[in-house]
C-alpha cells in the first residue's frame, strides 16, 4: 500500500486492541489506539484526523455513545466510524451514532477488513 490510511482503534479489552492493530499494521494502514473514548477525543485533538474509526461501544470511563456525542459536537472535521459490538442490535447500534457501519464481535477478521478497505478506498 503506497498511500497508507490510518485508523484509530477505541477498544478497551487490550488482547482486542493490540490483535486488531497487529492485523491492520500487516495489512499496510497506519494504526492509533485508544483504551476509552476520553483517550481517544484527547489522541484526535493533538493529532491529524485518521481516516478511520473504529468503535467499542461499551468501555469504561466514556462509551462509545458518549465518544460519539462529543465528538460530533467538538470535531468539524471527522472521520467516518464503524461500529464494532456484540449486541443483538449492533444495527441500531451504528445508526444511534452515525456510523457508516458495524461488525460484530467477535471479530471475523475478513469481514473487518472488507469493510475498511471500503471506507478508506482501498
Amino acid at each position: 500500500m503506497t498511500d497508507s490510511k490510518t485508523i484509530l482503534i477505541i477498544e478497551d479489552e487490550k488482547v482486542i486492541l493490540h490483535t486488531l492493530k497487529d492485523f491492520l499494521e500487516v495489512e499496510g494502514y497506519d494504526v492509533l489506539i485508544a483504551g476509552n473514548g476520553l483517550v481517544a477525543l484527547e489522541l484526535l485533538n493533538n493529532t491529524p484526523m485518521p481516516d478511520l474509526l473504529l468503535l467499542d461501544m461499551k468501555m469504561p470511563k466514556m462509551n462509545g455513545w458518549e465518544f460519539a456525542r462529543a465528538y460530533s459536537e467538538n470535531f468539524k472535521e471527522r472521520a467516518p466510524i464503524i461500529v464494532a459490538t456484540a449486541a443483538v442490535d449492533a444495527e441500531q447500534r451504528a445508526r444511534d451514532v452515525n456510523a457508516i457501519d458495524w461488525v460484530e464481535k467477535p471479530f471475523n477478521l475478513d469481514i473487518l477488513l472488507e469493510k475498511i478497505k471500503k471506507y478508506t478506498f482501498q
